[in-house]
């Protein structure tokens, strides 16, 4: 009497049906990561010293993309799919925000928000002139600086009050190249922005054609920093694991953004 063997194969449609299940939940998965960065929160790494004291080169920051309302930059890679904004909200004075850079519309930026619409800026000798009145700043201690080219420097530091909302500055002096400006009167839909680290900062001081920033488009608005999630120190490195707790930065997490 002969018996029935069952084959020792695995059942292909059973094996293709897993894969399909997979493939479907990354899917849904991406879908659903996709659709919280567009509508919610984006993540940000800082690239630079532009904004210190406030930010640090490696701090990691959530961003919020619904508090100016939505353009085609809240969209991954800009696709043309929208026109200006939609449920626009005009950012406040002293809001930190992420824009694209209106020259290449691609390149990501970070300052703070110190002009709206019709608003006239000036420096004098270092001192911030808004609508022609000089911005309420006082005096703190000074701190030592490493400039990374083998110095350390005295650098004041000054805390500055726009339309009630209080803030850190640096400042390396009176005469630097920004220092004293030009009365600049910020265009229609547009707005004016500046670093806190304020003589190493490339922004709206400076026109697009000489590597700066100039007025930027309301379109180009990202979304506003909220909160510092993480910070590393600038030598911190995803292939070396020790660094991820030698070069943290615990006092930094977690700090909510004035």
């Amino acid at each position: 009497m002969s018996e029935n063997v069952q084959s020792a194969h695995p059942d292909k449609s059973g094996a293709a049906n897993e894969f399909v299940e997979i493939v479907k939940t990354v899917v849904y998965a991406l879908l659903i990561a996709l659709f919280l960065r567009v509508i919610f929160f984006q993540p940000f790494t800082i690239p630079s010293a532009s904004m210190e004291p406030n930010l640090y080169e490696g701090d990691y920051i959530i961003v919020s993309k619904w508090s100016y309302g939505y353009s085609k930059h809240s969209v991954p890679f800009s696709p043309p799919i929208l026109e200006g904004r939609l449920f626009e909200q005009r950012p406040h004075r002293g809001d930190i925000v992420v824009f694209k850079l209106p020259s290449d519309n691609r390149t990501d930026y970070i300052k703070r928000v110190i002009g709206l619409p019709g608003d006239r800026i000036q420096m004098r000798q270092g001192l911030l002139y808004l609508n022609d009145r000089p911005v309420k700043r006082e005096p703190m201690s000074p701190v030592k600086m490493d400039t990374g080219y083998g110095f350390v420097r005295e650098v004041a530091r000054y805390r500055e009050t726009i339309d009630g909302k209080s803030f850190v500055t640096q400042d390396f002096g009176t005469d630097g190249d920004l220092d004293n400006t030009d009365v600049y009167v910020v265009p229609e839909g547009h707005y004016f922005m500046m670093g806190d680290n304020r003589d190493n900062s490339s922004d709206s001081r400076v026109p697009p054609g000489a590597g700066g920033v100039g007025y930027v488009p309301a379109e180009n608005l990202v979304g506003k920093a909220q909160i510092i999630m993480l910070s590393w120190k600038p030598e911190a490195s995803i292939f070396k694991p020790w660094t991820w707790l030698l070069d943290a930065r615990p006092g930094r997490f977690f700090n909510i953004l004035q």
